[in-house]
């Protein structure tokens, strides 16, 4: 082939028009369907009659999400980590404000903040059931301890990011360190605290159901891990959809928040 004749070729295929692509939701719901048929097929072809299906699933949701004793522990655990989040955004924020402006506090903690955050929560489960008994204190605690250090270690870096020009036009108008760190500090901090909420929700969740299977009280985790334990896969699967659905559900609301209250802070 000449050369001019692929020159013409490629100018062809080139001026080919190319297929739309599928809506993005198309794409979504297709490869959703393909893994529920791959998990249905795997399961029914090579699995005990006991294993968790998507049409066993199916069957079974609506019986489990009305059912008042699953209702009362999604609840607990829910309400736990909301409670455990409230708590880690005040004394994390104070905290990692203190480390990000103040550098003595922060040569003094950086080192024990960061080695707490690397340490696996189920580590420290033994501790807080001593310290807190096997109730829903320790479970509580357990919450804040998995999510404090995210947000202290996000809002010091938030903190230590504030542009000089902030602080030096605060400081000519002679504004007091109060109004100093409620309008400048914090508002350019937020979405460091916005990262860091994003981050301690989903450890927060994941502590809340290790507490559960843990200590053993009423809550979505020790619900899986009783019906697992009854091979009642199906049913401790709701629970696990549950979870995923109420993390997902978070994350979604940060970034709305996100995009309502900051639209300088989002990505292109």
């Amino acid at each position: 082939m000449s050369r001019g004749a692929a020159v013409a070729l490629g100018k062809s295929h080139a001026l080919r028009p190319r297929l739309p692509a599928p809506p993005t939701i198309v794409l979504k719901v297709a490869g959703g369907l393909a893994l529920l048929a791959v998990w249905e097929i795997v399961v029914r072809a090579f699995a005990p009659a006991y294993v968790a299906r998507p049409t066993g699933i199916a069957r079974v949701f609506l019986d489990v999400v009305s059912d008042s004793q699953f209702a009362a522990a999604a609840a607990a655990t829910l309400w736990a980590v909301v409670e455990g989040l409230f708590i880690s955004i005040v004394a994390g924020t104070l905290v990692g404000t203190l480390m990000g402006r103040v550098a003595a506090v922060e040569q003094g903690l950086r080192y024990y903040v960061n080695s707490l955050f690397a340490t696996p929560m189920v580590a420290i489960l033994p501790l807080v059931s001593l310290w807190f008994g096997y109730s829903a204190d320790a479970r509580l605690a357990t919450v804040v301890f998995a999510s404090f250090f995210s947000i202290v270690i996000n809002v010091c870096d938030g903190a230590r990011s504030v542009p000089l020009d902030y602080l030096e036009v605060a400081r000519s108008f002679r504004a007091r360190p109060v109004a100093t760190l409620f309008d400048v500090l914090l508002p350019s901090s937020l979405p460091y605290l916005l990262a860091g909420v994003r981050l301690a929700a989903g450890r927060a969740l994941i502590g809340a159901v290790v507490a559960e299977f843990f200590i053993s009280i009423p809550g979505l985790g020790f619900y899986v891990l009783y019906n697992s334990r009854i091979f009642k896969h199906n049913e401790a699967m709701v629970a696990v959809i549950v979870l995923v659905a109420a993390g997902v559900g978070f994350d979604a609301l940060v970034k709305w928040l996100t995009r309502r209250f900051m639209p300088w802070a989002r990505r292109s």
